[in-house]
């Protein structure tokens, strides 16, 4: 919890105080240089939990691999590239999963993988015919839901989710027996922020001999995740949220080390082939975490993730989550405050929820395009709510106290009543 910020003052203390101050000069600023504009007409940027800004040191680290690597070395650099996806899965693991070596994979994006382990985990549940999922969820994880379950002849059971405060661990139990293969859950929601209990959920499912198949996309590198400990079986993610891979960049895989023999995903490529050079004439899957890959791994778009993993590992994950709760902390204190048209739409306890918080309003998509025209960018989610997600590594305090002053402005002259009710493609 923070303190009580009344005034702008406060909130700069706040950034003095901050051990993660110094980690904002780690990232390009939106200055014509890259610089930081500290203005008062300056951009704030509140969407990292969509897109990450761009760490100073990716552009470099990409074009050490563009230039040197494939431009001088050519061939003879797949070298070191064919453990490249392990490598930074390794990164991955020890310093924002809680994972253990060998158990996390840099590979595809986070729809394929999640089709990939949700086959493997229903295959090696034979006899069960039930795969559950949350109705709340994020579309992709749904929809790969529906479609492996159409393909293998499965029932989806979709447990219903307040949209605001999150899965109710009871109604998830009164959905579990022994016909279920496989849970799909997201450990933070995509809409409210509302974080699931992983280890709690874990062991409800494995009292009816379940595995549960976890989407990190909007907990890696905001919240503290510790896969190892919480007794984790399957879990994929994106890079390109708070882990800033940039936009499109591939995305991760965790298979629990004592489930890996077991499992045999759907997708058989020669990356994911034992002794893939020796060209066998059948698939046979590679040992270990590497029977996950499928085809020839993104070199260049890797190379931007290690980057920043590094960064998020650096500064400690635990860290990192302590800030994001103060920040939404400030947010939605100031809201409450200021902020009266606006109804929470995430949990109050920053304990239950992720790095982003989201606030209802009739007019939410207007509000969202007026917010955008000055200089606040948050983002527009379904039936009607704002969505902020104030990143750890490059948001202040101050950022935040300046947007609710802006939102505060929009709200009180009605600058958004002008702004057209049709969604674009993109909100």
């Amino acid at each position: 919890m923070i303190g009580t910020v009344t005034t702008r003052a406060d909130a700069q203390a706040l950034d003095a105080a901050d051990p993660l101050a110094a980690f904002r000069d780690r990232f390009t600023g939106d200055g014509p240089d890259g610089s930081w504009d500290d203005g008062p007409d300056r951009r704030l940027y509140l969407d990292g939990n969509s897109l990450g800004r761009l760490p100073r040191a990716t552009p470099a680290a990409v074009a050490r691999v563009v230039e040197q690597e494939w431009g001088a070395g050519l061939v003879g650099s797949w070298s070191q590239w064919v453990s490249q996806a392990g490598r930074v899965g390794d990164a991955l693991a020890a310093g924002v999963l809680g994972a253990r070596p060998g158990e996390v994979l840099v590979s595809d994006s986070t729809s394929i993988d999640l089709f990939k382990l949700l086959v493997a985990g229903c295959d090696a549940r034979p006899g069960r015919d039930v795969v559950v999922c949350c109705a709340d969820d994020f579309p992709t994880d749904r929809y790969v839901v529906a479609g492996v379950a159409a393909q293998k002849g499965l029932t989806v059971r979709e447990v219903a989710a307040d949209i605001d405060a999150g899965l109710d661990l009871d109604v998830l139990a009164a959905a579990l027996d022994g016909r279920v293969a496989v849970v799909v859950l997201s450990l933070v929601a995509y809409r409210s922020g509302a974080l699931v209990d992983l280890a709690a959920v874990t062991a409800l499912a494995r009292e009816h001999g379940a595995l549960v198949l976890w989407d990190l996309s909007h907990a890696a590198g905001s919240v503290e995740v510790d896969l190892d400990a919480g007794g984790a079986d399957l879990a994929v993610g994106c890079t390109y949220k708070h882990l800033n891979g940039g936009p499109g960049a591939p995305a991760f895989l965790y298979v629990r080390r004592e489930l890996q023999a077991d499992l045999r995903q759907p997708v058989w490529g020669w990356f994911g082939q034992r002794d893939q050079f020796a060209m066998g004439p059948e698939y046979d899957p590679a040992p270990g975490v590497d029977r996950f890959a499928v085809g020839t791994p993104p070199v260049l778009a890797t190379a931007a993730v290690e980057v920043g993993v590094g960064i998020t590992a650096e500064a400690g994950i635990a860290a990192v989550a302590a800030k994001g709760r103060a920040l939404t902390d400030l947010l939605v204190a100031l809201a409450d405050e200021r902020l009266p048209a606006l109804q929470l739409a995430s949990p109050r306890d920053a304990a239950r929820r992720g790095a982003h918080v989201s606030f209802a309003h009739p007019q939410a998509w207007q509000l969202t395009q007026a917010l955008v025209d000055r200089g606040v960018v948050p983002d527009f989610r379904t039936p009607d709510r704002v969505r902020f997600g104030p990143a750890p590594l490059y948001t202040r305090f101050v950022d935040v106290f300046d947007a609710v002053e802006r939102l505060a402005d929009v709200l009180a002259t009605g600058a958004h009543e002008g702004y057209p009710t049709r969604r674009s493609r993109v909100t």
